[in-house]
């Protein structure tokens, strides 16, 4: 007959996960503030391990090199914002509405974990082999999900845009602004949301308009394709 766990030994290791989970996430918070100050490749492994307390021996025990650090954080913050995109989708009542909360959960964790997010638009190309596969495949998801629902709303509309280049020049929007974000000035997540939303809704809104500048010939003939290193630079989001 099979034994049956204790309770308390279930609540015991849901206790140590948590442990676990807030000292993995400490580490790779001051990981994270090491990367943005010295750069991926000027940072070691004893910068980081005497930034978060720990020994150098434990580090390496723990992480192994400070690639699967870099590993684990663009993992942590990739999982996180796919997983709340989800949610949003799940819950909006329309298309237009996933859309802006998409940009507001976007922006508000860019806020809260900035230097995570300057070290991912700085660090892209960092990781090799299996790392890099995996966290290309979590960007790849992301990008999937922003650009049916711009497909969708498209669609919805009868508008006339490029969903890739508007998704892109979004990111580039919202993922650039640890280069100019004050917020004294600026405010938060959800004033930022709103202006950028606006500003992203009505211009390609605009484009689907008879008379428009944008719908002439001459508007096309201008239109110029973004080149592809601009195209990976969007917040170091390289989805392409």
């Amino acid at each position: 007959m099979r034994a049956r766990s204790s309770p308390r030994l279930k609540s015991d290791a849901a206790v140590t996960s948590a442990r676990f989970e807030q000292q993995l996430g400490r580490i790779l918070e001051h990981a994270a503030e090491v990367f943005c100050e010295k750069g991926y490749a000027g940072a070691s492994m004893r910068d980081i391990a005497r930034s978060t307390g720990m020994s150098l021996a434990g580090m390496y025990h723990y992480f192994g090199n400070k690639e699967r650090l870099l590993y684990l954080i663009q993992k942590d913050t990739f999982t996180t914002i796919l997983s709340r995109l989800r949610a949003e989708v799940a819950e909006a009542r329309d298309t237009e509405q996933a859309l802006g909360r998409f940009i507001f959960h976007h922006l508000q964790y860019f806020l809260d974990h900035q230097q995570a997010m300057k070290v991912l638009s700085h660090e892209d190309d960092a990781l090799s082999g299996a790392y890099g596969r995996r966290i290309a495949d979590l960007k790849r998801q992301y990008y999937r999900i922003c650009r049916e629902l711009l497909h969708r709303y498209k669609k919805e509309k009868g508008l006339q845009f490029d969903s890739r280049i508007a998704l892109l020049s979004l990111f580039g929007m919202m993922n650039w602004i640890y280069t100019w974000y004050n917020p004294r000035l600026d405010g938060g997540a959800e004033r930022l949301a709103k202006e950028m939303g606006e500003i992203f809704f009505h211009g390609i809104t605009s484009r689907g308009k008879p008379g428009s500048l944008s719908s002439g010939r001459s508007a096309r003939r201008a239109q110029v394709r973004a080149p592809q290193t601009f195209e990976r630079t969007q917040a170091g989001l390289s989805f392409t």
